[in-house]
């Protein structure tokens, strides 16, 4: 399980208080396949953020009964002054799995070349993302974090990606912010809304996509 209770969270804009989120409560359990809709800066990527324990609300709290992944393809997942490889090393060690067979995976799925043993601050933006999106599966979460990132490459490279995002998805939470609606028919079962700081729920996908776009 995955609890928001009454989350907050204010940014100071110019001297004025900036609402994101008002007073959310939610509650994700173990298979639940929601897409997260929203104009941009409605907050959706904050709210992805504070899920993932990489920002605070300003008041409210998350209860994690389950680990929860990083936003993938979020650039703070890796470190850009050492190597993909030495990313792939540290997250194995951070997660207690077998840092040889993290290191491989990754280096296989990724398909950086000889680029993966050099520093990520060497990559393109591109090659950034494919390298967090292998890191983040070569770790079973509870719950997957997605931020608009499924394309992180050529045709065949996100079609490899959709599969095995696609299988995380029969045994994990997906948690999924996109545009796009062909992406969360493909993923998602329910979506809510994220409108003036409220999150609304909408078990009917069609639904939700026709209230977004009435917004």
């Amino acid at each position: 399980m995955l609890e928001l209770r009454n989350l907050c969270k204010f940014y100071d804009t110019h001297g004025a208080e900036r609402a994101v989120l008002r007073d959310v409560n939610a509650t994700f359990w173990k298979g639940d396949a929601v897409g997260i809709l929203g104009r941009n800066g409605a907050g959706k990527s904050t709210l992805i953020r504070i899920l993932a324990g990489i920002e605070a609300p300003s008041s409210g709290q998350v209860i994690r009964g389950m680990s929860v992944s990083w936003p993938l393809g979020f650039g703070g997942a890796v470190h850009g002054s050492i190597t993909g490889a030495d990313n792939a090393r540290f997250i194995a060690r951070i997660y207690g799995k077998p840092t040889g067979w993290v290191e491989s995976f990754v280096e296989e799925f990724a398909e950086l070349g000889e680029y993966y043993r050099m520093p990520v601050k060497t990559y393109s933006a591109g090659m950034s993302s494919r390298l967090a999106f292998g890191l983040s599966m070569a770790i079973d979460f509870d719950c997957y974090l997605v931020d608009e990132v499924i394309a992180v490459g050529d045709a065949r490279f996100t079609e490899r990606c959709r599969i095995a995002l696609e299988e995380r998805r029969r045994r994990s939470t997906l948690l999924l912010v996109s545009h796009q609606p062909g992406i969360l028919r493909s993923f998602c079962t329910t979506a809510a809304i994220l409108n003036q700081g409220t999150l609304t729920f909408h078990e009917d996908m069609d639904q939700a996509l026709a209230t977004y776009e009435a917004l």
